[in-house]
């Protein structure tokens, strides 16, 4: 499955959230998060997601009112 990386602004998501969005099934869209880091100082979350393609991941925070500022494909060394 192809990974993604997307930036956002952390307001209005919380802590509690963002650990229950990692934690969360796969969606509808076919994307799961593999790792969240973020931080509330600088007000911005970078999300790693598996999902099938670049619209998933899009559908996916659209879903919930989200817009990235960006959403690139990457590889991990994992």
């Amino acid at each position: 499955m192809p990974k993604f990386m997307e930036l956002q602004k952390m307001n209005p998501l919380t802590e509690q959230q963002l650990k229950q969005a990692q934690n969360a099934a796969k969606d509808e869209f076919d994307v799961t998060h593999e790792n969240i880091v973020y931080s509330e100082t600088e007000n911005k979350v970078f999300c790693v997601l598996n999902a099938p393609n670049k619209e998933a991941v899009e559908k996916h925070h659209r879903k919930i009112g989200l817009k990235p500022d960006w959403i690139h494909e990457v590889k991990t060394t994992k």
